[in-house]
């Protein structure tokens, strides 16, 4: 990829990103936010869903397009899922447990906040929500955030409902999960201020930290999304969605650039050309004995061939827009919209059982001459009708340039056409649910994480490292709810970021073991009940048992304490079976034998006592 100036591009860019809150119920039913997998569904449901009139009478383009594609949606609801997600039952208000924590996020971002939070619907029909909409309210305005290329804006804050979960693709449409819908979401939107790659991802991060620092955000993939939008000085707006790692901005803004780049260079070559779109037509004769697998099989089942011939575009189709991706990729996008499973074009062919004769009377069906391109699509007749009308669309904006549009962010940095931009048609005021009134006087502003971390290393006696790791981690709350009950800081924090993180590496279910698990495993520690040698394996039979207690769990791993007398014996053992190493080395023998005693002894006995008792033994002997 090309290194680019984007001051001289004149690269504008902006974030939306969508945190999940960690609260006890959601936002408009008291159902709890607990996830749930597919097999614990107990019902399903079914919908169809289609697009409706704004309060002026206007349809929203992105909905439209949506409601062109004929889909059936199917719900799983589960024993933590109520009439609310099923669109059976008026919401309930709004949580106030929500509300707080976005006016605490607001107080972070230096925000201003509303009088009167009024709750919205925001038209969404691709299946995501039963209602065909999701309630949102705008709770605060006008904040900013400091970065090391200059502030950043941030324009508005709001609460609104998570949507359904998509399970999978079915043979009608597709199924979705309700236990997501509902969670209570923010929604974050910076002003157009961001001016490169490098200040997207540093602007997502801040704002990362400042929702962790509130302690009441979901953790884990998915919990937290980064929508980029992203234009230059001739292109357009371009709202990418569905950036799941901050790792990716960076990348996915940088690729954009080049996306549109690499249009706009299309766009003069083709206007060189005066280049045109023509009318699509049904080239099925031309097809009638081909041996191509993917249009004999059309064919086959009783559909059709349609073409469209693309004035000027020879060679241009299968220009790069991004790595793997091309022109040629974008109108198979739009195909894919409607239901085709791609698109072949003259740039590429003849390949795919599609021969150099049969390229050569495609040409001449649609009149293409040598400086055009030809594209075609083959289905079932009515998907070849509105995928070959997709595409010669999205040629006709090649003419023009960049079009604003929605993408979705894949895996690797790159994007694909989603829907077009969505706009004001899609909202409209929630009757339903009554407004609040915001009282930010009502909550305390949260410290920090870069405050917490130099917090628990003046007052904890922590390392530098270890400090950080337990302020920017997922159990903070928990560690310092251990410290205040009067567990060693030192041991709280080892246990809640090493222990835990060797024990996921060994492939131990850690997600299993709740909060009261650790807590009273500490507590075990802080009362000599347990040695902090054994935490690792009590934790390890916890997460296979949930069910099981702190006390149960030590009895199971084999760990209940043993008394003086016992370790004494035991490390005498280990002494006596090395008598001889120890008479030639004396307490050069310390080392080797305290790793052999405290395998004697398998954590029943804390380490400090292991190696007092040890040196006395040794003493003896040398």
């Amino acid at each position: 990829m090309s290194a680019y100036d984007y001051e001289e591009l004149g690269l504008v860019a902006g974030l939306e990103i969508h945190q999940q809150l960690d609260t006890s119920r959601k936002l408009f039913c008291e159902c709890p936010t607990e996830r749930r997998e597919p097999a614990a569904a107990d019902r399903t449901l079914t919908r169809y869903l289609h697009p409706t009139k704004s309060e002026l009478g206007e349809l929203d383009d992105a909905a439209l397009e949506e409601s062109r594609v004929d889909r059936e949606f199917e719900y799983l609801g589960y024993d933590t899922t109520c009439l609310v997600e099923e669109d059976d039952e008026p919401p309930s208000r709004l949580s106030q447990e929500a509300l707080d924590v976005t006016m605490q996020i607001a107080a972070l971002l230096d925000m201003e906040v509303v009088d009167q939070a009024h709750v919205m619907r925001k038209l969404v029909i691709d299946g995501s929500n039963t209602s065909g909409f999701q309630r949102t309210t705008l709770v605060a305005q006008e904040g900013e955030i400091s970065t090391s290329e200059g502030p950043v804006s941030v324009v508005d804050l709001l609460l609104e409902e998570e949507s359904a979960q998509r399970v999978e693709a079915t043979d009608r449409g597709v199924r979705w999960s309700l236990d997501r819908l509902g969670i209570p979401l923010v929604e974050i939107g910076t002003g157009p201020d961001i001016s490169s790659p490098e200040q997207a991802r540093e602007a997502a991060e801040t704002i990362g930290m400042l929702l962790r620092s509130t302690g009441k955000v979901k953790r884990g993939l998915g919990t937290i999304r980064q929508d980029v939008n992203v234009s230059i000085a001739d292109g357009a707006r371009v709202e990418i969605k569905g950036v799941q790692a901050l790792d990716d901005i960076d990348d996915i803004v940088r690729l954009e650039v080049q996306r549109q780049v690499e249009l706009l260079e299309i766009r003069d070559s083709l206007r060189e050309r005066d280049a045109a779109v023509g009318e699509p037509q049904d080239v099925t004769a031309v097809f009638e004995d081909t041996d191509s697998g993917v249009i004999a099989g059309a064919l086959s089942a009783g559909g059709s061939v349609g073409a469209v011939r693309l004035e000027g575009f020879d060679g241009l189709v299968g220009h790069e827009l991004q790595p793997d991706r091309r022109l040629g990729t974008e109108l198979s996008d739009h195909a894919k919209r409607h239901g085709a499973g791609g698109v072949f074009h003259t740039d590429e062919l003849p390949a795919y059982g599609v021969t150099e004769a049969e390229v050569a009377a495609l040409r001449e069906a649609v009149d293409a001459g040598p400086d055009d391109a030809v594209a075609l699509v083959a289905d079932d007749t009515e998907t070849v009708e509105l995928a070959v009308d997709a595409v010669a669309e999205r040629a006709r904006t090649a003419v023009d340039g960049v079009p604003e549009e929605t993408r979705d962010a894949l895996e690797d940095g790159t994007t694909r056409y989603l829907r077009p931009l969505p706009g004001a048609a899609r909202m409209y005021p929630e009757t339903d649910v009554p407004p609040v009134e915001p009282d930010p006087s009502a909550v305390e502003v949260p410290e920090l994480l870069t405050e917490k971390a130099a917090r628990y290393e003046d007052e904890y006696g922590l390392d530098a490292g270890l400090a950080e790791q337990v302020a920017y981690g997922r159990r903070f709350t928990l560690f310092e709810a251990a410290v205040d009950d009067g567990v060693d800081p030192t041991l709280a924090a080892n246990t809640l970021e090493s222990t835990l993180t060797e024990l996921r590496r060994d492939d131990v279910t850690v997600a299993r073991l709740t909060d009261d698990h650790l807590m009273d495993v500490l507590r075990l520690v802080e009362a000599g009940d347990l040695a902090k040698e054994g935490i690792g394996d009590v934790l390890t039979v916890l997460a296979a048992d949930p069910s099981l207690t702190a006390e149960e769990g030590v009895e199971e791993a084999g760990l209940a304490g043993v008394g003086d007398e016992e370790v004494r014996e035991a490390i005498v053992e280990v002494v006596e079976r090395n008598a001889d190493q120890v008479e030639a080395e004396g307490m050069g023998a310390f080392s080797a034998l305290m790793g052999e005693a405290m395998g004697a002894l398998r954590g029943k006995a804390d380490g400090g006592q292991v190696s007092d008792v040890l040196r006395e033994e040794i003493q003896k002997r040398a």
